[in-house]
């Protein structure tokens, strides 16, 4: 199941307001500003910081 790139361009960081990126595997949406990996289940967005993993050093584009 795929996320539809219409919403993909409305959503924002819950917590920074910022934009999104969806990860290569496209299994989450990554905020950088957060640091944060927000997962999508059954094609659908969870946009909780609770539910989301912090991103690792690596994975932070600098």
């Amino acid at each position: 199941m795929s996320l539809d790139p219409k919403l993909l361009e409305i959503l924002v960081c819950p917590v920074t307001k910022g934009p999104l990126t969806m990860s290569a595997d496209k299994t989450e949406l990554i905020s950088y500003s957060a640091r944060l990996a927000y997962p999508i289940r059954d094609g659908i967005p969870v946009m909780l910081a609770d539910e989301a993993r912090e991103l690792k050093a690596e994975e932070v584009r600098g």
